[in-house]
């Protein structure tokens, strides 16, 4: 049986999967040691949150060394496994609990920002305290917990074919796919829909706040100069020709121009009790004013497209994974062909290759680590 085996594999060996493998594995590796390491060596980017991208790396990391060569060689034997029943149990525990872990981590991290988010005063952003430790701690804990089943023994069930490496028992495939997917999913997908409202929320205050404490400055600056100015006061018609300090007015004018549309007029006066005592109005360029909006546009574009990226990336690479791991052991008889299962897989895999990726491209700390570490390489 092992030679006919052996013949097998030999006759459907497939070299490009062994080369995409060998590539997906760089990528995950190289990406992931580089997170790690930028945290470890720059300061600026020991915060809360970049260590439960650490603990996302790690895990993303441990797949690409333990999991991905395993699995990378039984697609290049054809998908038969040619080593020894021990060995696929043990690949198939670290790949539920690292694939669990990985998405663990990606549910913390959206615990983590809604907190931040949802009760700022209340978060840490520079030291981890107990709260995150217990969430991190659970992440690992419970895709330890997941996995277990399969250390106790769960695939050695009767008529086992030692030429198929895979998940053999099938309440436990529907257990696992409900445990690592089924609820992660739609509490992440929630949990970033809040962080979004939040976000605006907290710039619509912030936009309020900065006008009512503009108008308070001002009701201040009349009521000094009346009272230390009073023939001043009264030679003057109006309203006193009072300036307030350009940057005050600067900062109003621009309060008002968010609510306003584009097109809105260039030229933005003071109050008019200031210009009919002939004050000079401050003027804004076309050029200026777009820059002035498009800074504050482009945070919250920056806030409304990172989190559609993340969340959707996700549910691009592991959707279709579980769901047809999960119809597989639900249906019996539906016949599922070993490339499409071997498609979703691979799909699942390079999640852990952009994570990296999709973490780091719009943070600008982490940008700048990689730019003076691959120039310091080269």
């Amino acid at each position: 049986i092992n030679d006919t085996q052996a013949a097998v594999a030999v006759a459907h060996r497939n070299l490009p999967a062994l080369i995409c493998g060998i590539l997906l594995i760089v990528t995950v590796a190289s990406g992931n040691v580089l997170v790690c390491l930028s945290v470890y060596l720059e300061k600026a980017l020991k915060t809360t949150t970049n260590y439960f991208i650490v603990s996302l790396a790690f895990a993303d990391l441990l797949l690409a060394v333990l999991v991905l060569p395993l699995f990378v060689y039984a697609e290049f034997q054809g998908g038969v496994w040619t080593l020894n029943v021990l060995m696929c149990d043990g690949l198939m525990t670290m790949d539920v609990m690292l694939c669990t872990a990985s998405i663990f981590n990606l549910c913390a991290i959206s615990v983590d920002r809604f907190i931040a988010v949802s009760v700022p005063l209340n978060y840490n952003r520079k030291h981890v305290d107990h709260r995150q430790l217990v969430l991190l701690s659970a992440t690992w804990l419970l895709a330890l917990a997941v996995a277990s089943p399969v250390i106790f023994g769960i695939n050695n069930v009767p008529d086992r074919d030692p030429s198929a490496c895979k998940l053999e028992d099938n309440n436990y495939v529907v257990y696992s796919s409900v445990c690592s997917f089924f609820i992660p999913c739609p509490i992440m997908v929630l949990l970033y829909f809040g962080v979004f409202r939040g976000l605006k929320r907290w710039e619509e205050t912030r936009k309020v706040k900065l006008r009512s404490s503009i108008e308070a400055c001002r009701k201040l600056q009349h009521a000094a100069v009346s009272t230390t100015l009073p023939p001043l006061a009264a030679a003057i018609p109006g309203p006193l020709p009072m300036a307030l300090p350009r940057v005050i007015e600067r900062d109003l004018a621009q309060s008002r121009l968010d609510d306003t549309d584009d097109d809105m007029q260039q030229e933005i006066p003071y109050p008019r009790q200031y210009r009919e005592n002939s004050v000079p109005t401050v003027t804004f360029s076309h050029q200026l004013h777009g820059k002035k909006r498009a800074k504050i546009n482009k945070r919250e574009r920056k806030a409304m497209r990172v989190l559609p990226v993340v969340v959707g990336c996700f549910l691009f690479c592991w959707t279709p994974f579980f769901v047809v791991h999960t119809t597989r052991a639900l249906c019996l008889t539906c016949h599922i062909p070993p490339g499409l299962m071997s498609t979703v897989t691979w799909l699942g895999y390079v999640n852990s290759a952009l994570n990296p990726i999709i973490y780091t491209i719009f943070n600008t700390e982490f940008k700048k680590f990689f730019k003076k570490f691959f120039r310091a390489g080269c």
